[in-house]
């Protein structure tokens, strides 16, 4: 009895120090959690699976896009940014990044962020042949405006967003207001969500601005069209973005490159849990599903991260070893 006890007693230890060794090895890390829905969940899903499946100490910071990235690169906290969109910061990263101060991880969302011009699935279903904005332009009695249903509407993003800028020179581009349509501004982030909802509810058409992931998205299933032009970028940057450009010629919305970006030294501390930020990986579409979640059942982001690991378990566990993701899967 006394050699079992003093067996299982070393094993127990041998566990415990090896538990120990993989959390110092870690060690502390803190995560940016954007103010943002996506990359708030994000956050506190990294928080779940470094704390959980690799023993790291992590604690989640507010953050937000120019002040993350200037305190990563200036001052190498905090450690990580998990839902980056790049091309604000483009140039300057890729410098931090030659220099070795930063390194630009997994591209956490694998289709890119993605804006445009969208209308609902159902419509797009029973109208195959919309394909394009421009085939939707042709039929302005299928988007009726809500002040004036003889005309068509083409809706807008509030006031003091950069989408405003580009959607009204697109509109404009395309000749919209020659094909009985009218730009329509509805005020607000609520006034925008709320259009689609109503076109949902209401089974009517709807054409406009929108981007993902998003939680309206997530709930209501629409389509973006193609501009029939691919994204040119000098013009986007020289007119298509530029307020009241005198000239504006039809374009495409960029895909915005979003990746996670760590510091040096979170990659030198960071051991086998490095692995897992180089591989995991999510689609809009899925990202979508969990902000509606969150948005109809009024949750933070750690009860989204939380119902992600708990009802998305063929994803995720692709992301780290096994025995990883039995701990994490013990911890939910």
């Amino acid at each position: 009895m006394k050699k079992l006890l003093a067996s299982t007693f070393l094993a127990a230890s041998i566990y415990a120090l090896a538990g120990s060794a993989q959390a110092a090895e870690c060690g502390d890390v803190s995560i940016a959690e954007m103010n943002w829905a996506s990359a708030g969940v994000a956050a506190y899903v990294d928080k779940i699976i470094l704390e959980n499946g690799y023993g790291c100490n992590v604690t989640v910071v507010t953050g937000d896009t120019m002040p993350t990235f200037a305190s990563m690169n200036e001052k190498g906290q905090p450690d990580m940014a998990p839902e980056f969109w790049v091309n604000a910061v483009r140039t300057a990263l890729d410098e931090a990044i030659a220099e070795g101060r930063l390194i630009q991880a997994a591209p956490l969302l694998s289709d890119g962020g993605v804006e445009g011009w969208w209308i609902p699935k159902f419509l797009a279903d029973e109208h195959p042949d919309i394909k394009t904005v421009q085939d939707a332009l042709e039929h302005p009695e299928l988007f009726p405006a809500p002040e004036d249903a003889s005309k068509g509407a083409v809706t807008n993003c509030p006031a003091g967003w950069n989408c405003q800028v580009s959607t009204a020179n697109l509109y404009r581009a395309l000749k919209a207001d020659e094909k009985g349509f009218e730009l329509v501004d509805t005020g607000s982030a609520a006034g925008l969500d709320g259009s689609i909802a109503n076109a949902f509810e209401n089974k009517k058409g709807w054409l406009g601005y929108y981007w993902a992931p998003t939680a309206i998205l997530g709930k209501y299933e629409m389509v973006r069209l193609s501009f029939g032009v691919e994204h040119d970028k000098a013009n986007w940057d020289a007119c298509t973005a530029v307020p009241d450009c005198p000239d504006p010629k039809v374009n495409a919305y960029p895909v915005s490159d979003v990746y996670t970006v760590v510091t040096k030294g979170f990659s030198e501390k960071a051991g086998v849990a490095m692995d897992y930020v180089k591989t995991r990986k999510w689609d809009n579409q899925t990202v979508g599903k969990v902000l509606a979640w969150m948005d109809e059942n009024q949750g933070t982001n750690e009860d989204g991260a939380k119902h992600f690991l708990e009802n998305y378990e063929d994803m995720w566990t692709t992301w780290v070893a096994p025995e990883v993701a039995e701990k994490v899967k013990a911890a939910l």
